[in-house]
Formats: C-alpha cells, sequence, structure tokens
C-alpha cells in the first residue's frame, strides 16, 4: 500500500515538474531566442533548466521515500539505461565519422530517458 501511494505522489510531482519545464521551454524558444545577445537571452534560454532542476528534486525525493528494495531495483535499471546509452551514442559517434549527420547533446537525453523506461518495462515483464 505504501509504494503504491509513495508512486502516486512521485508521478505527480514528476509530471508538475516536466509541465514546468515544457511552459519554460516554450517561452524560452519563443521569447529567448529573438532576443538581442547578451544576459538577458542566456538566462531566458537557461530557464527550462528550472523545470528540470525540479525533476531532479522530485527524483530525489522519491529515492529517499521508497524502501532498499525499490531503491536498488529502480538503480540497477538506470545503470543499464546508461550503459545502453553509452553504447549508442558511441556507436553514433563512429556513425558521425562515416558521413552520418551529428545530433544535438539534447538526443543523448531523450535516449536515457527511452532506454530507462525500456529497461523498467522489460525487467517488469521477466519478473512476472
Amino acid at each position: 500500500m505504501h509504494e503504491k501511494r509513495v508512486g502516486k505522489v512521485y508521478v505527480r510531482e514528476l509530471m508538475g515538474a516536466l509541465g514546468l519545464y515544457m511552459v519554460l521551454l516554450l517561452a524560452a524558444i519563443r521569447w529567448g531566442r529573438p532576443m538581442e545577445d547578451g544576459l538577458a537571452r542566456t538566462l531566458v534560454l537557461l530557464s527550462p533548466m528550472i523545470g528540470f532542476c525540479a525533476a531532479l528534486w522530485v527524483i530525489a525525493r522519491h529515492f529517499g521515500r521508497i524502501d532498499e528494495y525499490l531503491r536498488m531495483r529502480l538503480l540497477e535499471n538506470v545503470a543499464l539505461a546508461a550503459a545502453i546509452t553509452a553504447g549508442l551514442t558511441f556507436s553514433y559517434g563512429f556513425l558521425e565519422t562515416a558521413g552520418y549527420p551529428k545530433l544535438s547533446m539534447f538526443t543523448v537525453w531523450c535516449v536515457l530517458c527511452g532506454a530507462t523506461v525500456l529497461v523498467q518495462l522489460l525487467r517488469k515483464l521477466l519478473d512476472r
């Protein structure tokens, strides 16, 4: 029962942080890009990091709320996802030397998030 309650709080808090990130991202793209170079533009373009930091805070709080088994399991999933991400990004780095287009560093974060979700889903299915 505790895990379900903690999980619901985590999802609600994380969605709020990601929602804040998306609002700030859209605002930064809309109003930050056309601004003249300078400190104000830099701050506006970095503003989505407020939502990102909020998400990190939510994740850290979640780790503190879950029991040792779930904490270990989640850390294993993130470690496996990081290994998958490293393999994919290194592989693509070699492909870039072969003429493939260069990818933004934003891609790495997307791959890590996707790999984490994939690892969690696969491990959950395999545990059945």
